[in-house]
């Protein structure tokens, strides 16, 4: 009965995961369609690491390149903690931890390739909400 709570549990939190990936707030509606097709390649540098600076001086006056660079700099912020703490797990024996955080940052960062590519201004799952850039 304990191992099948278990798969419930575990069912439940794809089931979540999936519904961040699924349901992330679209706000492609808000912004020009100029502005998407012109901006379209800052806003992919925006998830490639420290590019993300491209977009962020070299767009600054793009809404759509500025939302996609706000996901990237978050996306890199939480990669520099996710490096950090790898670094740490690796020390103590629990770099496969550290492995899975990093699966997870490239797949964010997968994800928001596509989106912009494809002209979309769908936040990052989980972490796509915050602003750092206006």
């Amino acid at each position: 009965m304990e191992e099948n709570e278990k798969k419930n549990g575990f069912q439940e939190t794809l089931d979540k995961v999936e519904d961040q990936f699924k349901n992330a707030a679209d706000s492609t509606a808000e912004f020009d369609q100029a502005d998407i097709n012109s901006n379209k390649v800052m806003a992919i540098l925006a998830y490639i690491g420290i590019l993300v600076l491209i977009p962020i001086f070299a767009a600054k006056n793009s809404k759509f390149a500025r939302f996609h660079s706000n996901q990237g700099l978050i996306l890199f912020l939480v990669a520099l903690i996710v490096g950090i703490l790898g670094n740490i797990l690796s020390k103590i024996h629990l770099g496969f931890i550290a492995w899975l955080l990093d699966v997870v940052v490239f797949i964010f960062a997968i994800v928001g390739i596509i989106n912009a590519a494809q002209g979309k201004a769908k936040e990052l799952p989980f972490i796509g909400k915050y602003r750092i850039l206006k």
